[in-house]
């Protein structure tokens, strides 16, 4: 009984990993507007950014009849959505990276494309 509840306890004083940088409000233009592109499986995708305040968004993501609707923390150059982390990678460009389980192998993958801003 005695070596349970020290494993237990040993659980609860791994400290988890934080980053060092704040967060701090971003440019707005650098990521608002409808961003899409295509996976290497040739699945589209559509992320579109709007009501950004300070490093704040709400974000839309559709892709194979998949849509999520998040409110995201814009840090680093990227946020993260469901599965779904979109980072910039230049004026109008994103790379977009999608944890993908398969369902057949329950194998998980990283699908990753790049997105482009419509104007």
């Amino acid at each position: 009984m005695a070596d349970i509840l020290s494993i237990l306890s040993s659980g609860y004083t791994t400290k988890v990993p934080t980053t060092s940088t704040k967060y701090v409000a971003v440019d707005p233009a650098l990521y608002k507007g409808n961003w899409s592109g295509t996976y290497a499986n040739k699945k589209t995708f559509e992320i579109d950014v709007s009501q950004i305040s300070g490093f704040r968004a709400q974000v839309k993501y559709s892709s194979a009849g998949t849509v999520k609707y998040q409110q995201v923390l814009i840090k680093d150059g990227g946020f993260r959505i469901g599965d779904t982390k979109f980072a910039l990678a230049g004026a109008n460009k994103a790379t977009i990276k999608n944890a993908v389980t398969d369902p057949v192998t329950n194998s998980t993958f990283l699908d990753t494309a790049q997105a482009l801003r419509k104007a």
